[in-house]
């Protein structure tokens, strides 16, 4: 498997279509910039569905990927290593904040354990029977998956995206249930970046205290000596320092992409599998928007290199893809506006006077 394929699969949105769009936007009675970034996103959406005006978003989903990963043992989360199937527990009982928005605007959302470290009794068969194995390896020190894993992971992503895409979903918001998952995410993004470990560390959705830190930072530039020898190789470098539910998110980011469905990413995880996407197509990220600012670092970095700005910035460190979630009434109101606002009355022609018409002096010339 060679991510690299997927630049010949993916097109951009219809350029054509966006200007139709835009034309239409200037008929508007309310004056043009006059609703600021919601002018753009109902523009964004009618390129993407080829539909001027724009279509609502009526069947959105929220779709998050779950995993442990090994680097958790090292003490660089808020949360035990191996306890990443309680997160998914309690998004499943709607005890979470993913669960609870999901409610207020009547979102489903779907879960898939492509690496939970934990018996699969413990979590219905839907969520479980996709799982690529139990856990990541410690990427500190070995690679997080096998060659075979990472293929496999990333073929899961794109089957996901593909049912959803069949089952007619026309947005995804995207997020993660995962423990460790930003110390990967965050070597992933160094290792695109260029960049030192020290910059991209962050406190994690859970929070973490300065000595946590510290050893999250030591174990992500430990990540980094193994993942820039394999930096050519997208599957590889997910191999390596990924993660089975890192992986899946990424084939799910393009074949996304291939299927022309708008993906609202979440927070520094969603983030750093697009930044692999895009090192793979260079056209992907123009079906994604950044749904918010999580406060981790290395989201900026990976935003910033995919010339994404997000939508929201409202201090949510969550995760789980709320934040993304609280974005999505943004995209619905931007499509309703784009779609429902009246167009000016056409102002009638003017009479063109005699003088302009010469009338006047053949008049007088019939006259003589």
């Amino acid at each position: 498997m060679n991510l690299d394929d997927f630049s010949d699969l993916i097109e951009r949105p219809d350029g054509g279509v966006r200007r139709d769009a835009e034309e239409r936007r200037e008929r508007l009675t309310v004056p043009s910039g006059a609703l600021g970034r919601l002018d753009e996103l109902g523009e964004w959406l009618s390129a993407a569905q080829q539909a001027v005006p724009v279509k609502p978003v009526d069947r959105p989903r929220v779709v998050l990927f779950a995993g442990d990963h090994g680097v958790a043992e090292l003490g660089v989360s808020g949360r035990a290593a191996g306890t990443a199937h309680e997160l998914v527990r309690a998004v499943l009982d709607g005890a979470s904040p993913v669960a609870v928005l999901s409610r207020r605007f009547s979102v489903p959302v779907r879960v898939v354990d492509a690496g939970l470290d934990c018996d699969p009794e413990l979590l219905p068969e839907a969520v479980v029977r996709h799982r690529v194995r139990r856990g990541s390896g410690r990427i500190d020190v070995e690679d997080a998956l096998t060659a075979e894993e990472a293929e496999q992971a990333v073929r899961l992503g794109m089957r996901i995206a593909d049912e959803e895409a069949d089952s007619g979903t026309d947005l995804v918001v995207l997020g993660d249930l995962s423990v460790g998952g930003t110390t990967a995410a965050s070597t992933l993004i160094a290792a695109l970046c260029g960049t030192d470990a020290s910059v991209v560390t962050g406190r994690g959705g859970a929070g973490i205290d300065d000595l946590a830190w510290m050893r999250k930072c030591a174990a992500i530039r430990d990540a980094l000596r193994r993942a820039r020898p394999v930096l050519g190789d997208q599957l590889e470098l997910l191999a390596a320092v990924g993660g089975a539910d890192l992986a899946a998110m990424t084939g799910f980011l393009l074949q996304s992409a291939v299927r022309r469905m708008p993906v609202v990413l979440d927070g520094v995880v969603s983030a750093a599998c697009a930044l692999v996407a895009q090192r793979a197509a260079f056209r992907a990220p123009d079906w994604w928007l950044a749904g918010q600012v999580s406060g981790e670092p290395a989201q900026m970095k990976a935003l910033d290199r995919m010339a994404l700005t997000p939508l929201l910035d409202h201090g949510v460190t969550v995760g789980e893809g709320s934040g993304a979630l609280l974005a999505l009434p943004l995209v619905q109101a931007a499509a309703a506006l784009a779609a429902e606002l009246p167009e000016r009355a056409e102002e009638p022609a003017e009479e063109p006077s005699a003088e302009e018409t010469g009338t006047e002096g053949s008049a007088e010339t019939a006259t003589a």
